[in-house]
């Protein structure tokens, strides 16, 4: 084989992998240092959260004593209306 082709040959397969070498090594760093930052960023502060939790906890039980305070509503009031129709003296099928 002539030592042009093989030169060549050669170049066909070296030149791609420089340049994917040259273009790639610094886009490789720029997300490695991505990665290490946002890793050495840290938790997230977790004490605003549980401020957040705590004031949604509050909330929710401030709205399950009023929805306790509607239902007690309701059964008085359904108390009411029953003793109301069952004390009734109004004959069947009449009008009052």
């Amino acid at each position: 084989m002539p030592l042009e082709i093989v030169f060549l040959n050669t170049m066909e397969m070296l030149l791609p992998a420089i340049v994917i070498t040259v273009l790639g090594l610094p886009l490789v760093r720029v997300l490695a240092r991505r990665l290490d930052r946002r890793d050495a960023a840290g938790p997230p502060n977790l004490s605003r959260i549980e401020e957040r939790l705590g004031r949604l906890e509050a909330g929710v039980d401030a709205i399950a004593v009023e929805v306790e305070r509607i239902s007690e509503g309701q059964r008085f009031t359904a108390k009411l209306l029953a003793e109301r129709v069952a004390g009734s003296t109004v004959p069947p099928g009449g009008s009052r």
